[in-house]
């Protein structure tokens, strides 16, 4: 099954206001045309300004908004959250699930994770789909150092993605909303990246466990993206593996150099000149 290659850029808590709209509107023009989807994560009090600068570049069909993070909860006294409702309302249509930062800096459990993934992909307690949902969802997975010494690697991301997966079935994810993001811990924020095997191997295992979980065919339209230290200079070895369908990508997100050629790798694999 052909997946369209899946960019997206996590800005984390970084930008201010009027940098924000620069980047936003640099990625539209950037990602004008490529016949991939790209994503941008700016940090919450910049989401509306980022949305009326993709507005203004003309807001390419396939450049969507993204949140880094949603509350699960709906509405009430939960100081501090942001519903996915709100989120949609400012022009939010794909929110991250489980990044490394909220699991081992913000102490999130797989129980709060799956709570939130299946408040993206509307999956109330009761385990019935509810509809529709409004949002895409990129579930992120992946092991720390001492658990990639421990040759823990497999079993962290088997665990983390039936954890993050909990209660949803097959109907819910096999739908284009779902992505996963394996991004290595270990390789987030230290200029290291997996090697492009490494990288592949993990990307079809998790595949396969995606197949165990559902079947074949749902697993075969999952995109996966691979996240840690992506490059321009290094993303082209690994979008050319055959697993891995995009990138999450951190600090290099915010060079206008740097993301646009990380783009235009995305499409040269879309365009099968990378294989």
């Amino acid at each position: 099954m052909a997946r369209t290659t899946f960019i997206g850029g996590n800005w984390k808590m970084n930008t201010d206001r009027q940098s924000a709209r620069a980047l936003a509107e640099a990625t539209a023009r950037a990602a004008a045309n490529l016949p991939i989807q790209v994503a941008i994560f700016p940090p919450f009090p910049y989401l509306i300004d980022a949305a009326a600068a993709l507005a203004a570049a003309g807001s390419p069909f396939n450049l969507l908004l993204g949140a880094q993070d949603v509350c699960h909860h709906p509405n009430g006294a939960f100081t501090g959250g942001v519903s996915i409702a709100m989120l949609h309302d400012v022009g939010v249509r794909v929110a991250l699930t489980g990044h490394s930062e909220r699991r081992h800096v913000f102490n999130e459990s797989d129980e709060l994770v799956n709570a939130k993934t299946r408040a993206i992909l509307k999956m109330p307690e009761g385990g019935r789909e509810a509809g529709e949902g409004q949002l895409a969802c990129i579930l992120c997975i992946g092991e720390t150092l001492e658990q990639r010494r421990a040759g823990q690697t497999d079993a962290v991301n088997r665990r983390q993605l039936r954890a993050g997966l909990a209660g949803i079935p097959g109907e819910a994810v096999d739908n284009g909303r779902l992505t996963i993001a394996y991004e290595p811990v270990w390789a987030i924020g230290t200029g290291v990246s997996a090697t492009s095997a490494d990288a592949q191997d993990a990307h079809a295992k998790i595949r396969a466990e995606l197949s165990a979980m559902y079947s074949h065919s749902v697993a075969d339209g999952i995109r996966i993206q691979y996240g840690g230290s992506v490059k321009a200079s290094s993303v082209a070895e690994l979008l050319a593996q055959p697993d891995i369908d995009g990138a999450l990508v951190g600090g290099a997100s915010l060079s206008t150099d740097e993301f646009p050629a990380i783009l235009r790798a995305g499409a040269a694999k879309a365009a099968g000149a990378i294989a």
